[in-house]
């Protein structure tokens, strides 16, 4: 995880005077690395209530703006009411479904134009080039593991 999530940022250069929104945050690490990397704004979705007490506690170092919202990934993405430059979602491999949190953040328009939304996977499964108006413009592999990189049609 910390090789990919190294990776990943290196391929994502400065965030800075971004805003990012971290699904599925679990530890808030990922948050915590756009912070150091320049993200302006944080906004973190985690609904296991025995993670909340560990985020905070990491999240303690940020100095920006941060915040954690505890909620069902979908029900928060159905409820948003806002747009994000980057999206990062890392869902539960075992997770059915993740296909339709793309579906979501496309339908709500919730990237920002030119915002890229980045999905971690299990190798067996497969994501398509295009959801609604996001289109895949990256994909990586990390060991078993994959990220693809969308961005919203200009």
């Amino acid at each position: 995880m910390d090789r990919m999530r190294t990776s990943l940022f290196s391929i994502l250069g400065s965030l800075d005077g971004l805003s990012f929104l971290d699904l599925f945050s679990g530890s808030g690490l990922v948050a915590i690395e756009a912070a150091s990397r320049g993200a302006l704004e944080l906004d973190l979705v985690e609904k296991d209530f025995g993670k909340k007490a560990t985020i905070l506690r990491n999240l303690s170092w940020v100095e920006q703006t941060a915040r954690l919202h505890m909620a069902d990934v979908r029900v928060f993405l159905k409820r948003a009411e806002r747009r994000w430059d980057l999206i990062y979602a890392d869902p539960p491999f075992p997770m059915e479904g993740k296909l339709e949190i793309l579906e979501l953040v496309d339908k709500k328009g919730l990237l920002s134009p030119g915002g890229s939304l980045l999905m971690h996977y299990p190798g067996e499964e497969t994501y398509p080039e295009k959801v609604g108006a996001l289109n895949r413009y990256d994909f990586r592999t990390y060991g078993r593991s994959h990220v693809v990189f969308y961005k919203t049609e200009d």
